[in-house]
């Protein structure tokens, strides 16, 4: 790499550890100032945020604004708002003493790293940043190099807002973040593929830094057969194809009864047709948004080809478009587990159905392969709801809806092993990026 990079990236991130003396100091109105000039930042540049969203990756306005700008804001008013409650030390007693008293201090983890991914680049890079911010950090950030446009606005926005000794930013490819990688960061928080999250944690290993890696996985939606497919199919739709599933969270393929699909699929295909196709049948262009890079169309390509060579028969869409990288919602039946696209996360407009006859099945499908970052059972029998809750393991659980519970601050959210480790959200961020110290006060 450019040995001046080199250098810059060394610059910043000692004077960040030189300045994170004054950071741990910072009272909690100290940081809410500093959260409040980064909302005021973000505001003023909303616009350019939404076209350098759209110029990397063709999403529809609406979209960007509500997940990239909406969805940013959120996370950074919900720090500012509880921050005081956050920050205040917590009385635990002492076990030893009944006059002793012992209680919980957050104090900052250091300077912290933050890789953005590139499904959802600035508000996945910028949330979990306020969070650093709420606990006393200051943070070195990089978005991913597969939205270059993004990054840019990004680095006029962090550049406008922070002092470098507070919050820096770099711009470039792999060996940027690999320079990073290579610094004695006290946290790193990754958001993106599980391949490079452990990469990202072999690094961290050499520093024994702490990391929060948010991941990904396949993960399963279940559906009961006595639950109201056309609302089934209405959440599914949206969770799926928006951002043509490109989404971590999305569904990844449905266990349904053989019996059910024809009804589902109809319903799914409505919906899909009222909100992402245009009258001809084919993608909307308008509402529906393009694959990152060529690189993942091919891969999605492959997988989808695998599938049909094997068996699987399309229920609706089908159509690939390499010219602008768009895949229609597609819909495929008669799926095994054999089929490549069963094998890694699709991460596309693809949604496979599997028939089961036993919830048993199901479970034991799920268990035997890795820990999925999400799972949706869609039931009005709460025994069938309880086993599948009770009798699984992944990151989180959304029942009867998928996908939304990715905005709910007042659960945690991540994966778990190969799906990611650690979580954040609302307070959970904030523990995230927070060591809590013991204090022992020993009786008189």
């Amino acid at each position: 790499m450019d040995i001046q990079i080199k250098e810059e990236i060394i610059r910043v991130f000692q004077s960040q550890k030189k300045h994170q003396r004054v950071m741990r100091a910072s009272t909690s109105e100290q940081r809410k100032a500093k959260l409040n000039r980064f909302l005021e930042v973000i505001a003023a540049h909303e616009e350019e945020i939404i076209e350098a969203v759209q110029l990397d990756v063709r999403k529809p306005y609406t979209e960007v604004k509500k997940v990239e700008v909406l969805g940013t804001i959120k996370a950074i008013k919900d720090n500012i708002n509880h921050l005081d409650e956050w920050m205040a030390p917590k009385v635990v007693g002492s076990s030893l003493n009944a006059e002793a008293q012992g209680y919980l201090n957050y104090e900052p983890k250091g300077t912290c790293l933050i890789l953005g991914p590139w499904n959802y680049p600035f508000m996945l890079t910028m949330a979990p940043l306020a969070a650093a911010i709420a606990a006393g950090n200051n943070a070195i950030i990089k978005l991913s190099d597969f939205t270059m446009k993004t990054s840019q606005i990004a680095a006029k926005i962090i550049r406008e807002a922070f002092d470098e000794r507070e919050v820096a930013i770099f711009e470039g490819e792999v060996d940027v973040a690999t320079e990073l990688l290579d610094q004695p960061f006290d946290h790193i928080f990754f958001t993106g593929s599980t391949n490079v999250g452990k990469i990202v944690m072999t690094a961290a290993a050499k520093h024994l830094a702490s990391v929060t890696l948010e991941l990904g996985g396949k993960s399963p939606t279940i559906i009961d057969n006595e639950y109201d497919l056309l609302d089934a199919a209405k959440k599914i739709a949206v969770g799926k194809f928006v951002n043509a599933g490109q989404t971590c969270v999305a569904p990844d393929y449905i266990f349904i009864k053989e019996e059910q699909q024809e009804v589902f699929t109809n319903h799914l295909q409505a919906v899909v047709q009222a909100g992402f196709l245009a009258e001809d049948g084919t993608a909307d262009r308008n509402k529906f948004t393009q694959i990152v890079n060529d690189r993942n169309f091919n891969r999605v390509k492959a997988l989808f080809d695998d599938a049909i060579s094997k068996g699987a028969e399309i229920v609706f869409g089908g159509q690939f478009d390499a010219y602008d990288r768009t895949i229609a919602p597609t819909i495929l039946k008669k799926v095994t587990p054999d089929m490549d696209i069963m094998k890694e996360e699709i991460f596309a407009p693809i949604l496979p159905l599997l028939n089961y006859d036993e919830l048993d099945e199901v479970i034991d499908y799920i268990n035997e392969r890795d820990k999925p970052l999400a799972l949706y059972v869609f039931s009005s029998n709460q025994k069938v709801i309880d086993k599948v809750v009770n009798q699984t393991t992944s990151g989180n659980a959304s029942i009867n809806d998928v996908v939304v519970h990715f905005s709910e601050y007042n659960l945690p959210f991540g994966g778990v092993n190969t799906s990611g480790l650690g979580s954040y959200h609302g307070i959970y961020g904030f523990k995230a990026f927070s060591h809590e110290k013991g204090v022992f006060i020993q009786a008189k």
